[in-house]
């Protein structure tokens, strides 16, 4: 599903318009980014959960050169499903 899919289920189901339904998709998307931004943690229930992973810095490979190269630490967005999501991909609820 992509973003004008979503804009579009969400104006369809709410019976709103589109523009309403985008600036209400745009909203939940900022107020989640920010919190994970300042270092947060966003939870959806029966849906998942968000969080940002900080990662070690290590050595890589460049692999068009196959030289040793260092990579820096970084931060990364981390997802993990709900329980009532993983059983429904699952097929068990």
């Amino acid at each position: 599903m992509t973003r004008g899919e979503l804009i579009e289920r969400v104006a369809r189901e709410c019976q709103i318009n589109l523009k309403q339904a985008e600036i209400v998709v745009s909203t939940i998307f900022r107020a989640m980014s920010e919190t994970l931004a300042d270092g947060g943690r966003v939870e959806i229930r029966g849906f998942g959960s968000f969080e940002v992973r900080a990662y070690a810095a290590y050595k890589g490979r460049n692999p068009k050169t196959g030289r040793e190269v260092m990579v820096g630490p970084k931060k990364a967005p981390f997802f993990k499903t709900g329980k009532e999501l993983r059983e429904r991909i699952n097929g068990e609820g």
